[in-house]
């Protein structure tokens, strides 16, 4: 059976500050309405394959859960992994979950933060390497160049073994100008787009042969599994002493049962700002904009609005992307260095680097709307038929407005409902729990007041996302959520 297998632990910190490292770019809506792992998602519905699996961060589950719900696809499996360990470890993973109930799986393994614009194209690509991985070889899709591009690496396609189907002669590293345009007159080079279809068993067995220490780790792992929901956790320590390999380096690079179609689809891996800019809807001076922006003799630019009015004048060539607790402005042939302002407020200790103003949970989101000293205001948003903890905290007390929906509240012994345009007091210290009992999404706001307002003050008692726990353990510093 074919099961796609998406590959969503990515992190896309050149697309700061849209993409942060817990709500990475994946899970947004950066070419479309839908984001990007629930169109690649969509992108397999004309396959006749199995229900997806996902491999994701741990921290990105509950978010990831949620996007399959809303375009109601029940995954065979979300396999959370314990560590970042790259591509070919993550590949493993799945290859042995689907080999306990289907030996014969073949794996059609995709990245979940890939566009593709012409996706019969894509179909038919699949169609044509369907029969090679079906005898055991390791197909991978090389994407024909369009230009010298020197942002991707390279695969030189070997021996003809039938329509735009070909050995797989070698992988190479992203070249400089001059190498690129060598590489596209020859016509012998595609950019390599990071997508494969393994049969489950082939790819086990060549890791074996090339990096057995890594499938061993990977073994080990699964076969102290724990599932929850429809969460499957590999066992931490044996994961987390996995060498770390993307699937080219670990297997692809030495085997000599690769092979590689040939795939014109308009594919972009939107590695930076200015892959949007390419593939985005140019006005007349070569501008993409999104979002509230105005734009006065300006050309050749991307401007992206997420909260509030953007306006330029006189400019050429930029990446403007305004967040609202953020901007960025850079040329756009600078975008690759985009990574290291990301670098920088990691190591300022900034949270812009991981969260965004509006933090999404489990059981919604929050948005923080004005802080000062002693008290801060929050948008806080339940989904239908979610709770909070229950929880309490030393330092500050909290008051709730019901703007939209209705609240069950718990506060100590009390459980009462609020309507919209009602309001209650917490009282610092006492046990309190929100929760959502209606059909449409709960809205409120929360105002905070106390000496210290961090969201390190709470205590959990109870949590149906097994958050439970003592000071510390915060909705904020809690990222497995």
């Amino acid at each position: 059976m074919l099961v796609p297998v998406l590959l969503s632990g990515g992190v896309g910190s050149r697309l700061w500050p849209v993409s942060r490292e817990l709500h990475p770019k994946q899970l947004l809506p950066l070419a479309g309405e839908m984001s990007m792992l629930q169109a690649t998602l969509q992108r397999t519905a004309g396959l006749e394959a199995a229900a997806p699996l996902v491999v994701c961060n741990e921290e990105h589950r509950f978010m990831v859960a949620e996007q399959l719900r809303q375009i109601t696809i029940e995954p065979t499996a979300l396999i959370l992994e314990p560590a970042g360990r790259n591509t070919a470890p993550a590949v493993a993973l799945a290859a042995l979950h689907l080999q306990a109930t289907d030996p014969e799986a073949i794996m059609l393994v995709l990245p979940a933060d890939h566009l593709i614009q012409q996706v019969e194209a894509f179909t038919e690509a699949v169609a044509c390497a369907l029969p090679l991985a079906q005898t055991g070889r390791l197909m991978t899709f090389g994407v024909v160049p369009s230009k010298p591009e020197t942002g991707y690496g390279y695969i030189r396609r070997g021996n003809e073994l039938g329509a735009d189907v070909y050995e797989l002669d070698r992988f190479v590293e992203k070249p400089d100008e001059a190498t690129a345009r060598g590489y596209l007159e020859s016509g012998e080079f595609l950019w390599n787009s990071g997508m494969f279809l393994l049969r489950a068993d082939a790819y086990l067995a060549e890791l074996e042969r090339h990096a057995p220490a890594m499938l061993e780790a990977c073994r080990e792992a699964m076969a102290g599994a724990a599932t929850d929901m429809d969460f499957v956790r590999p066992e931490a320590a044996a994961f987390n002493r996995c060498p770390a390999d993307s699937i080219d380096y670990a297997v692809m690079e030495h085997t000599g049962a690769g092979g590689v179609v040939a795939l014109d689809c308009g594919w972009s891996d939107i590695g930076a700002w200015s892959a949007l800019w390419e593939v985005g809807a140019q006005d007349a001076s070569g501008n993409v904009t999104s979002g509230d922006v105005l734009l006065d003799n300006c050309s050749n630019s991307y401007f992206r609005s997420d909260s509030r009015l953007v306006a330029a004048t006189g400019v050429e060539n930029l990446v403007v992307v305004e967040t609202a607790d953020a901007v960025l402005v850079a040329d756009r042939d600078q975008v690759q260095n985009v990574k290291r302002i990301v670098t920088a407020l990691k190591a300022g200790q900034r949270g812009e680097a991981e969260l965004h103003a509006k933090v999404y949970r489990p059981w919604g989101s929050y948005e923080s709307l004005v802080e000062s000293d002693r008290f801060q205001v929050k948008r806080i948003i339940v989904n239908p038929g979610q709770k909070l903890s229950l929880q309490m905290h030393h330092h500050r007390a909290e008051h709730w407005i019901v703007v939209h929906g209705t609240a069950e509240v718990t506060c100590e012994d009390r459980v009462f409902m609020l309507a919209e345009d009602e309001s209650t007091y917490i009282p610092l210290g006492h046990k309190h729990r929100l929760a959502n009992p209606g059909k449409i999404p709960l809205e409120l706001i929360e105002v905070q007041s106390g000496a210290y307002l961090g969201e390190d003050d709470i205590v959990r008692f109870e949590d149906v996302y097994g958050r439970e726990g003592g000071c510390g353990e915060t909705d904020d510093e809690d990222n497995r959520i």
